[in-house]
């Protein structure tokens, strides 16, 4: 069973994603919050699979609130996801590097919305490979200062390798394919990269890929 946090500001935005969410199969609503302040404090209550967090709410807004989650090792497990109303929101970059795994706009469909709270709470990142990656591109780029603590030289030449084609928004079978090798050799890589990066997902990886400059926003 999935578990889904709601972090809305708006009741009548978390009544519709409840109503949606609790009629799929295997997944279920386990608390709604008002602000991104009972967003941490019922993360760690509940321990939820998945977060769909407001970038804009009162008191704590999301991006502060998926920081301290992010940083919260005991909530490892859980992912975020969020919800924004412009697909270029500029707080977008600043969640991500804060541990979201993606973000959606908030009139996504709702089949949309269904699939990707699965695939986030599978441990994959929601990165689709055209607005996202161009976000990341145009954000890192804007970046105040370029996050280099995760110095890149515990990784082996080939994980850096597929980091990079990570960074430019590749699945571990478009990495297999462009570096001749089976999928389940590149999805190995990312796997050592990620822990070897402290990344908590695939989303991480591809900020690192920008922060470190193995990556230049550009190259998409």
């Amino acid at each position: 069973m999935i578990k889904v946090l709601l972090a809305d500001d708006q009741a009548l935005v978390r009544a519709g994603f409840r109503a949606l969410l609790n009629a799929q199969e295997g997944m279920t609503v386990v608390g709604e919050a008002p602000d991104g302040a009972h967003a941490v404090r019922m993360s760690r209550e509940l321990r939820p699979d998945v977060v769909l967090m407001d970038i804009r709410m009162p008191n704590m807004d999301g991006l502060e609130a998926t920081r301290r989650i992010g940083e919260d090792p005991e909530l490892d497990a859980t992912k975020i996801i969020m919800l924004t109303t412009f697909e270029l929101d500029e707080y977008v970059f600043e969640a991500l590097r804060g541990g979201a795994s993606g973000f959606l706009v908030k009139d996504t469909e709702p089949a949309e919305l269904i699939q990707a709270v699965r695939v986030v709470a599978s441990g994959d990142a929601l990165l689709s490979p055209g607005v996202t990656r161009r976000l990341i591109a145009e954000y890192a780029s804007r970046a105040k200062e370029p996050a280099l603590g995760r110095s890149l030289d515990v990784l082996t030449e080939r994980e850096r390798e597929v980091l990079a084609l990570v960074g430019t928004g590749m699945s571990n079978d478009e990495v297999a394919a462009t570096l001749f090798m089976s999928p389940a050799t590149a999805k190995t890589h990312v796997s050592r990269a990620m822990t070897k990066l402290h990344a908590r997902d695939r989303a991480q990886l591809v900020v690192i890929a920008y922060e470190s400059g193995l990556v230049k926003p550009g190259w998409l």
